[in-house]
């Protein structure tokens, strides 16, 4: 049997009001890639951050041991010592600083507090080649995709002389092929080095691939740990271990009620705002009909969120033409107030950044985007504010303590809610959904599509944005199939196959 690296024993974490770990227990093997899944809130992210000093030894009960011995690690630093460091989700690198100086943040090479430049860039230089990444060690973070940002994390971490790495949702926000190179660099390490993983994700068919055993973690309590070569492992029965019950369809049924064209864009152009010769969106013609979830689908840089910005009262983009038409109308739509006044809404592929204000409450963040509704002469009346959030808070199941709860200790799925409850609160009558299901679990999303059918039912023109093409298929009415800035394809929804869109765009780029 192979030696255990890490042991945690009946771990158990509080917050106020709240148990998020309640006895977990969980042994990892050295040298092998262990899952963690469960939805949103379930505890993955607190059990990692227990083990890795975040939440320091004395505000949780139970005991860690790493190679046999017990860890009382009272911050980071302690446990990457160790040599167990984690990457977040929400990636923690320096844009305005080098990938060299990116990798030895906090952890240089220097003599007396001077840093040796010579020994960072040689030995940044071999980092970036051992995980693959073909940049000059001098680029700035701010320059390099998502998915390169990923490489300079891990590159990062094994300047640490790493023994356990922990990945929180490693590819998120990456595309199908960043994510299929970071897998692969992942088993690598793993083959070649016995670098030990642990890997927190909800997309289970990357979980399946490369994990050897696979611990399922519901509302703070171990489920089952199921062992690759063992047990039977499908996407269908870890589901039903993450959410507690069989989840025969992963979208919702639904019979469209489409209407009439209740917004048109026309010959939509737009150039990039740091480079006026560039034109990123070119001659892009839409439209959808009230009823209709119309999707928007592309690679990663095809000018999606760049489109959905720009008709959002030009929120992106300069020297901005073409025509918008809403119910018959022509809009001049020159900033976002304009925007969400004339009945648009905008909901970002960012939620933390741009989506919500996460250290403010649910209440406040509910009301955001409609001060108007809840305000007499420019003052917010308190009442009504809190009688609308809590309406919107019932009307959507955000699962929180109190409205007054602080957004940002929500869980991603219960955040993306918030930002959805935003928009609706605004009575939109054209809402724009940048990746409204991004880096949520798989109950959380069938609850996130369930809104969308309702808001479609209620005869909302809706414009859905998704870099993964079975949320598409299984969503959509009618499909654009965007590349480079165009459209270059149209299909009905049953019409529409991965496989045909993908070819699409493949042909489109070789023309």
């Amino acid at each position: 049997m192979s030696e255990i690296m890490l042991e945690m024993k009946d771990i158990t974490k509080t917050f106020p009001g709240v148990k998020a770990l309640d006895n977990v227990s969980l042994k990892v093997k050295k040298g092998q890639i262990h899952a963690l899944v469960g939805e949103n809130g379930a505890g993955k992210s607190t059990l990692m951050n227990v083990l890795s000093g975040i939440y320091p030894y004395g505000t949780y009960s139970g005991d860690i041991y790493f190679d046999g011995k017990l860890c009382e690690f009272k911050n980071i630093r302690e446990s990457e010592k160790a040599g167990i460091v984690i990457i977040h989700q929400e990636l923690a690198l320096n844009p305005y600083m080098t990938i060299a100086e990116n990798i030895f943040l906090g952890n240089e090479r220097a003599v007396n507090g001077i840093v040796n430049w010579d020994v960072t860039n040689k030995e940044a230089k071999k980092l970036l080649q051992r995980v693959g990444l073909n940049e000059n060690h001098s680029t700035l973070i701010k320059d390099i995709g998502v998915g390169k940002q990923q490489l300079v994390e891990i590159a990062k971490a094994l300047s640490k002389e790493v023994r356990l790495l922990i990945l929180d949702e490693p590819t998120a926000a990456l595309n199908d092929k960043d994510s299929e190179n970071l897998l692969n660099l992942l088993m690598e390490l793993n083959r070649e080095d016995g670098l030990t993983c642990i890997i927190i994700s909800h997309k289970i068919h990357e979980v399946t691939k490369i994990a050897e055993e696979i611990t399922v973690i519901r509302d703070g309590a171990l489920i089952e740990t199921l062992v690759k070569g063992r047990d039977e492992i499908s996407e269908n029965r870890i589901i039903k271990g993450m959410v507690g019950r069989e989840l025969v369809n992963r979208f919702p049924p639904r019979t469209p009620n489409i209407g009439e064209i209740g917004f048109e864009v026309k010959d939509w152009v737009v150039y990039d705002p740091l480079d006026e010769d560039k034109m990123r969106i070119k001659n892009v013609s839409f439209h959808v009909k009230k009823g209709e979830v119309v999707g928007i689908a592309g690679l990663m840089g095809a000018g999606r969120t760049e489109l959905a910005m720009s008709v959002f009262g030009k929120a992106y983009g300069k020297k901005i033409s073409g025509t918008i038409i809403k119910d018959g109308r022509e809009l001049k739509l020159n900033n976002v107030s304009e925007a969400i006044s004339a009945g648009l809404a905008y909901a970002t592929e960012d939620r933390k950044t741009a989506g919500l204000i996460l250290i403010d409450d649910i209440r406040r963040n509910i009301t955001l985007a409609s001060l108007d509704k809840i305000s007499k002469n420019g003052i917010i009346d308190d009442d009504i504010e809190i009688r609308e959030a809590e309406q919107q808070k019932n009307k959507l199941g955000i699962k929180c303590s109190s409205i007054f709860q602080t957004s940002g200790n929500l869980s991603g799925g219960n955040q993306q809610k918030v930002v959805l409850s935003k928009w609706i609160f605004s009575e939109p009558d054209v809402l724009l959904l940048d990746e409204p299901t991004r880096g949520i679990d798989v109950g959380a999303k069938y609850e996130i599509y369930t809104i969308i059918n309702k808001l479609a039912d209620q005869g909302k023109c809706i414009v859905l944005i998704s870099s993964e093409l079975p949320e598409i298929l299984g969503t959509c009415d009618r499909i654009y199939i965007m590349n480079e800035g165009r459209f270059v394809g149209e299909r009905t929804r049953e019409e529409a196959t991965q496989a045909g869109i993908m070819k699409c765009i493949l042909q489109s780029s070789q023309n």
